[in-house]
């Protein structure tokens, strides 16, 4: 969608529902199946299909980590299982190279989480905080209810294809439940985070986990959140910035990789000039 001079700037406010404020630039073409950009006092800056129900990918582990940020102490220590490591080695997932008997604390397994989007700590952190995986996801599904997401339902707490690919959800909700979850001091310290390592113990090996968000690298004010990726969900970001003296908070569903992290960019900006120019 590519919007320019006046009769862009109505052509926005009929799809998003405000109109853009004098002077504020066209808004950048978006080649995401789904896409939807707010900022902190409610301004709806950008919205394509964004009521679509769409499969999300590792975007699920966002309300993974606000679960587990309701139910649990950052220091409590939990041992890895053969099972969790399986679970993402024989799903072909992103893994955090957990190994057997590692124990680590909760605050540890959350960077694991979101930064490489361990599927092995996904696991380990439903298992334990269900307890059990279909207890967790219930969990999911009633936070998600309580947040008033209505258009989303979680089949598992990492995003994965099995079963029912993660479940889905709509722009919409997904920034609806980033702007719940960056309100949480932990959650957004974890995923404004490029880098954590964690050092060898009598415990658990050490242990490197590098942020697979690329946008925290490319602009300045980037708060998170995360990335995604299934072949039914496409490439997913779910982003978040300062910009203006607001938080901004948008989502890129089913995109391209690197053209994601571009177009998110471009996106906050425009937020920015849109903000400055209101």
């Amino acid at each position: 969608m590519r919007i320019g001079g006046f009769i862009g700037s109505a052509v926005l406010a009929l799809v998003v529902g405000v109109a853009s404020p004098a002077g504020a630039a066209d808004a950048p073409e978006v080649g995401a199946k789904s896409a939807y950009l707010v900022d902190s006092a409610g301004t709806i800056h950008f919205g394509k299909r964004e009521t679509r129900r769409v499969p999300v990918a590792s975007l699920v582990k966002v309300m993974t980590a606000y679960v587990v940020l309701r139910e649990a102490r950052l220091n409590d220590t939990i041992t890895i299982t053969a099972t969790d490591v399986k679970h993402a080695t024989s799903n072909g997932a992103t893994t955090a190279a957990l190994k057997k008997g590692e124990r680590l604390t909760v605050n540890d397994l959350l960077y694991g989480l979101m930064l490489p989007s361990g599927a092995d700590a996904a696991n380990a952190l439903a298992r334990r905080y269900g307890p059990g995986k279909t207890a967790f996801v219930a969990k999911m599904n009633r936070a998600a209810r309580a947040l008033g997401l209505s258009d989303t339902r979680y089949t598992n707490p990492d995003g994965l294809p099995t079963p029912g690919n993660g479940g889905y959800s709509t722009a919409v909700d997904q920034v609806k439940l980033a702007e719940k979850a960056l309100d949480n001091s932990t959650f957004a310290a974890v995923t404004g985070t490029k880098v954590h390592k964690v050092a060898k113990t009598a415990l658990h090996r050490a242990h490197t986990w590098r942020n697979s968000n690329k946008l925290l690298s490319r602009a300045d004010g980037v708060l998170g959140v995360k990335t995604g990726y299934t072949r039914a969900a496409g490439y997913c970001l779910l982003f978040a910035g300062e910009r203006g003296g607001k938080r901004v908070v948008g989502v890129l569903l089913g995109d391209q990789n690197e053209r994601r992290f571009e177009t998110a960019e471009r996106l906050l900006d425009y937020a920015g000039e849109q903000i400055a120019g209101g």
